[in-house]
């Protein structure tokens, strides 16, 4: 007796708000079926960037690979959009885990808030005066004053977006890094960043924070007047995105650092 081919995988389409993007997950619904993100074996996500980190957000907790195609416009962690032959793709389709960073911010009042984020955990100044701002990793302090519009820390997938437009290095997948980038530091001048490993624990406390408040955010979760961030690598959950191929992570990664 032939053996039975395994049942198709249970998609679920989630999709940005564009026209595109809606009509895209119809015809795709209308071909492939479609299943709720709670039933679903794979989750498909139809719009940019910004719509796949909505989804990996949105179902942090689920533990199920998304496979994201593109209708948006960067789409650096999206595949290219073709309505067919999703299910060949899918199968042949190759694993990227993601480890996001925690952040634990404290603000002026002393409310406590925790939030995952996925690109980068990034502090701002919120007035027209710098933001001041003391810098320990792992308990050692290692700038007591930093004076800038901000400063951030950013995971591998995350340095190719936000930390690259502040000047941060391209960190590939596997290294093991994270990078702490200045948002136009003022004082030290010279100070260009660090690159800290995965398991650094990183603090940053706010100096004269009523006369010049700065926001937290973690990805676009923003957090108001913070006196006190505390950012590690959220070991805990473990991300899991499907590629092409053709489409390898690690390789637009390396490609990004070779642009003119």
């Amino acid at each position: 007796m032939a053996a039975r081919s395994p049942p198709a995988p249970r998609l679920a389409f989630v999709c940005a708000t564009t026209p595109a993007a809606r009509e895209a997950k119809a015809c795709l619904e209308k071909q492939y079926g479609a299943a709720t993100t709670a039933e679903a074996d794979i989750i498909i996500a139809l719009g940019g960037d910004g719509l796949m980190l909505q989804a990996l957000h949105r179902n942090m907790r689920r533990l199920k690979p998304i496979y994201g195609m593109n209708l948006g416009t960067v789409g650096f962690l999206l595949n290219t959009y073709k309505e067919a032959g999703l299910l060949q793709r899918l199968k042949k389709a190759r694993q990227v885990t993601l480890t996001p960073l925690r952040m634990v911010a404290t603000d002026t009042r002393s409310k406590v808030s925790e939030v995952l984020a996925i690109n980068e955990v990034s502090l701002l100044r919120s007035s027209r005066q710098t933001a001041r701002i003391e810098v320990a990793v792992d308990g050692k302090k290692r700038l007591p004053e930093l004076h800038c519009d901000g400063v951030l820390v950013a995971t591998p997938a995350g340095s190719t977006a936000y930390n690259l437009s502040a000047h941060g290095p391209i960190l590939p997948l596997g290294a093991g890094l994270l990078a702490l980038t200045p948002i136009n530091a003022f004082r030290p001048r010279r100070w260009r960043g660090a690159l800290l490993s995965r398991t650094s624990r990183v603090e940053f406390t706010i100096l004269d924070s009523k006369k010049r408040p700065v926001a937290a955010a973690a990805d676009s979760v923003e957090m108001p007047n913070v006196a006190h961030v505390t950012v590690t690598e959220a070991i805990d959950t473990r991300l899991t995105l499907l590629f092409d191929p053709e489409h390898d992570l690690e390789e637009r990664i390396l490609k990004e650092q070779f642009l003119p």
